[in-house]
């Protein structure tokens, strides 16, 4: 379908400021205040949506793609040469990796000096803190786990502020930026120093992760963080691509070896063990951590040259699901493997929630508050920050070896700040507290540390393990995901033998449950297979309803009379939602919207369209409750060219009344808007915004 002829002599005006095109279906702004905010906008084409057309993309010969899978509480990077894209290059071990476990990521933590000048970001930033005197660490800014912050954020925009340890604020953008420039020198040094060539700026593309479930200011406010870190210039927008988590994981388990695969439904699980009862089902994990320790020795990437046999169990026309068990979220979408080029299609939009690893460390929070008082512990994060970070550090050591029936407690040592500063604080000791506590599944050790029984840990995972299994089973239960023969376990957090059992015997007898080996690093491979080949998922949902608010011709009965609006003796209705795409709608890679405005003015040179979304299906007007304002696209006019034969040719009317057609893309993994001048063919700057709201 194309748009509809323009005859400008047809053209209605029923104010000064929007005009109209005949027909039952017509659009125009929304009321008089709404079109005055949009620069008197004026849609020439109907309601329904144009069918779409399919775009080529333009490819661009960069010689490598760095991937940056930037996680809640750990980040890595990867990167592979075009000329050799079966190879991919992982750091091996980040410079002060913490003993006994495979430091192929660094903890997601920044430090900024009391100068709010970056100083370190990973392990060298945890550990530095760690050392400074307690008075001293007081005044400087340590971020941990900032990535929350931005999925939390309902109103998120380039002010959003984090706060730091010791409670300073500071922009969130500046730390992510300060974050991925730290990425981008270390990546690029990599590369350089693997490179036999000379390698500049634009012949890398970059490609940054983010959960499928962030909505598109959380992925713009990453895409300007890449620009404010040097990642690519504005000028070069598709040097930079946003992978989702997910959809990642999904495109390298479509490539696992047969040595990459633990199958959980080839493992005789009895109660989370197998039948001897004595070693948990994540023992393959163990084994692959110590090869890696093996061969430390040698050099300071590892690459994954995708050799050995392939894992043939995933055939084409296969549907399964993946699941992103990060720190922060837990990600689920569901593919199908498309015939005959082996591409992926989405089959139901992308659900999860903040739903990650972080849980188990909030209730471990929670705990010692109920043990020691929360005002202590807060008095205790303020006043012995790095103390704080130090017990943290050792809780997270502890959680990744809890297993279900383990018999022996698991240790948590408390600084010895920790248990000064109680004894100084409360006047008694950190063991009276535990007993006047009278929790029974906490015990106190002489040589300092709390013994968490194997009850005590269950509490603490039980609820966050519980929403995710919920999250599983119900996207299981709708009737697009029928049929689905895998479930991949993907995501640090899928390390966990806790959360591996819990799914196990909840899906486990409809589905085989898969976990590739090296589970923490399936996305940032993923990302990097991506960034190789953008096109591989065809088809994606969409998860929002989006479109804009538009004046149709009033039918009684149809339309309520509080949204008449008469004009010139005609009768319109106003806040009508036309609709650009539906939730959970197919729409496939290159996939276009058109609409078509036009300046309401002569010499108008910018036009200004704001952008309505909603979670919720049965929505009519952008006035309902569900339907909110989420960023505007916006059309930089240039000079009209002069029309040959003056302004009279043509009948008149001619020269101002100029055709702008903006093209919006949705099926990619950002929303996208370009812009042509009708008449001189000429390209209009178009931008869209979801950060200024």
């Amino acid at each position: 379908m194309t748009l509809a002829p323009i005859k400008m002599a047809d053209m209605l005006q029923p104010d000064s400021s929007s005009l109209q095109l005949p027909g039952d279906r017509l659009s125009a702004p929304s009321s008089p205040a709404t079109a005055r905010n949009d620069c008197g906008i004026t849609p020439l084409t109907p309601s329904p949506s144009p069918m779409v057309e399919v775009k080529p993309r333009m490819s661009h010969p960069f010689s490598v793609v760095v991937a940056i899978d930037f996680g809640t509480t750990s980040s890595g990077y990867a990167f592979s040469f075009t000329q050799d894209s079966d190879a991919i290059h992982m750091m091996k071990r980040w410079e002060g990796g913490d003993p006994g476990v495979a430091n192929q990521k660094s903890p997601t933590c920044l430090l900024l000096t009391p100068d709010l000048r970056f100083h370190s970001f990973g392990f060298a930033a945890r550990d530095f803190y760690h050392d400074l005197d307690p008075e001293e660490a007081r005044h400087w800014l340590y971020f941990d786990k900032f990535k929350m912050k931005i999925h939390s954020t309902s109103d998120l925009t380039m002010e959003t502020e984090l706060e730091a340890v010791n409670g300073r604020r500071v922009r969130a953008i500046e730390v992510f930026g300060h974050a991925l420039h730290f990425f981008r020198e270390h990546a690029l040094k990599e590369v350089k120093d693997q490179s036999s060539s000379v390698l500049e700026g634009e012949d890398v593309r970059w490609v940054l992760t983010v959960p499928a479930v962030w909505r598109q200011p959380a992925k713009q406010f990453m895409r300007e963080a890449a620009y404010l870190a040097g990642l690519v210039s504005r000028d070069c927008p598709e040097q930079l691509l946003i992978a989702l988590e997910p959809e990642a994981a999904s495109i390298y388990c479509r490539k696992l070896r047969l040595h990459q695969v633990l199958d959980l439904s080839l493992q005789p699980i009895a109660n989370g063990f197998d039948l001897e009862g004595s070693r948990p089902f994540d023992s393959s994990f163990r084994q692959a951590r110590e090869q890696l320790r093996r061969s430390r020795h040698s050099r300071t990437f590892l690459v994954e040259s995708g050799t050995g046999e392939l894992w043939s169990e995933l055939q084409t026309g296969d549907r399964y699901i993946v699941a992103d068990c990060g720190g922060g979220t837990v990600d689920l979408t569901v593919h199908q493997i498309e015939q005959p080029q082996g591409t992926l299609k989405e089959l139901y939009k992308a659900s999860g929630g903040p739903h990650g690893a972080v849980g188990v460390d909030l209730a471990f929070e929670a705990m010692l508050c109920q043990i020691f008082g929360e005002d202590f512990i807060l008095s205790f994060k303020a006043k012995r920050p790095a103390a704080w970070v130090d017990l943290t550090i050792a809780f997270e050591a502890r959680k990744r070896t809890a297993a279900p029936g383990r018999a022996n407690a698991l240790n948590i040592s408390l600084p010895f700040s920790f248990i000064d500063f109680y004894k100084r604080h409360k006047g008694q000791s950190v063991e009276a507290a535990l007993r006047r506590s009278n929790m029974n599944i906490v015990k106190w050790s002489s040589q300092g540390m709390l013994r968490l029984t194997q009850e005590a840990m269950n509490e603490l995972f039980q609820p966050t393990i519980d929403k995710i299994v919920k999250h599983i089973e119900e996207l299981m239960a709708k009737p697009e995901v029928c049929g689905v023969r895998f479930l991949f376990l993907v995501g640090g957090f899928a390390e966990s033998p806790m959360l591996q059992r819990a799914v196990q015997r909840a899906v486990g007898r409809t589905c085989r449950i898969i976990i590739p080996h090296d589970v923490g690093l399936t996305i940032l491979k993923g990302a990097v297979l991506f960034g190789l080949d953008p096109t591989v998922v065809r088809v994606r949902r969409c998860p929002l309803i989006y479109g804009v608010g538009v004046l149709n011709r009033f039918v009684e009965g149809r339309h309520p009379r509080d949204k008449l609006l008469v004009k010139e003796g005609r009768e319109w209705c106003t806040d009508i939602l036309d609709r650009f795409v539906c939730i959970d709608q197919s729409v496939a890679l290159g996939e276009v919207v058109r609409r078509s405005y036009t300046p309401a003015r002569l010499g108008q040179r910018k036009i200004i369209i704001n952008i309505y979304c909603s979670s919720a299906e049965d929505v009519a007007y952008i006035t309902d409750p569900g339907v909110r304002k989420c960023g505007t696209i916006t059309l930089d006019l240039p000079e009209p060219l002069p029309v040959p034969g003056g302004a009279g040719a043509g009948g008149g009317a001619g020269p101002e009344r100029r055709e702008i057609r903006a093209t919006m893309q949705f099926g990619d993994t950002e929303i996208k808007v370009t812009a042509v001048d009708v008449m001189s063919n000429r390209f209009v700057r178009a931008s869209i915004d979801f950060l200024s709201n």
